[in-house]
C-alpha cells in the first residue's frame, strides 16, 4: 500500500475509534414536510398525513380548563386550539430530526415564516416546555408579564392535567423521580418513598407498575 494511502488509513483509523470512544454519532437525517396542517390541538398537526408534535412547547390539553383572575372557568384547551388554526394557514413547513414514543415527529414548524411554536408560547396559549427546550422560555415570560393567554388567572400545566386525568383515581402508585442521580422510581414501603415528591411539570410522573416504570427508562432506586 503506498505511504499516502497508509496515512490516510491511520488517519480514519483513529477517527473512528475515537467516535466509539466518546460515544458520537451522526447527527439524525433532518425530516422536512409541506403542505396544509390539519390542526390536532394547540401543539400537534397532521402534514402530508404525518403527525407532528411541535418542538419546544406544551399546550393545554383539548378538554382541559383554566381559571380567569375573577375565579371563572373558560376552555383554554378549546382557545388554544383555534389559536393554532388562526396561525396554521396556508403551506406549513415542519422540519424534524426524530419522533416521539407515539411515532409523531418532534418539529418546528412554520407558516408565513412564522415560527407556530414562538408563537403559541408567546401569545399565551402554550407553555414551553422546559423538560426538553428552554427554546421558548423569554416568549413565556413576556407573555406573563403582560397576562397574555392562560396566564390572565391560574393554569395548571398540561403535564399535570394529563396525569390526572390518566389516573383519576389515584391508583398508580409508584413514584418516577428525575434528579441528579437520573430517572429512578420509588415503590410504596421504601425509606426514600414518602420523601421523594412528584412533579409533573419536570417530566416526572406515577407508574401503576416496576415493568412500566421501566419500559419508560426508569431505574429501581436502592
Amino acid at each position: 500500500m503506498p505511504r499516502d494511502m497508509w496515512g490516510m488509513f491511520r488517519l480514519w483509523s483513529v477517527l473512528i475509534l475515537a467516535c466509539l470512544v466518546l460515544g458520537v454519532t451522526a447527527p439524525a437525517h433532518a425530516e422536512t414536510l409541506y403542505g396544509k396542517a390539519r390542526v390536532v390541538d394547540g401543539d400537534t398537526l397532521d402534514v402530508a398525513g404525518r403527525k407532528i408534535r411541535i418542538y419546544g412547547i406544551d399546550a393545554p390539553e383539548s378538554k382541559q380548563t383554566c381559571l380567569r383572575d375573577n375565579g371563572q372557568s373558560w376552555p383554554c384547551g378549546q382557545d388554544a386550539t383555534a389559536q393554532m388554526r388562526k396561525l396554521a394557514t396556508g403551506r406549513v413547513a415542519c422540519t424534524g430530526t426524530q419522533a416521539d414514543r407515539y411515532g409523531r415527529l418532534i418539529a418546528r414548524c412554520e407558516a408565513h415564516g412564522v415560527d407556530l411554536g414562538a408563537q403559541m408560547v408567546a401569545q399565551g396559549y402554550a407553555l414551553a416546555y422546559r423538560q426538553y427546550s428552554t427554546a421558548y422560555v423569554s416568549q413565556e415570560k413576556s407573555a406573563m408579564i403582560a397576562k397574555r393567554g392562560i396566564w390572565v388567572g391560574q393554569v395548571e400545566t398540561p403535564a399535570h392535567y394529563r396525569a390526572h386525568v390518566n389516573d383519576p383515581q389515584g391508583r398508580c402508585k409508584i413514584k418516577g423521580n428525575i434528579s441528579k442521580n437520573g430517572h429512578l422510581y420509588h415503590v410504596p414501603g421504601m425509606a426514600s418513598y414518602a420523601a421523594t415528591k412528584i412533579d409533573t411539570a419536570k417530566g416526572e410522573r406515577w407508574f401503576c407498575t416496576e415493568a412500566e416504570a421501566r419500559s419508560a427508562g426508569w431505574v429501581r432506586a436502592k
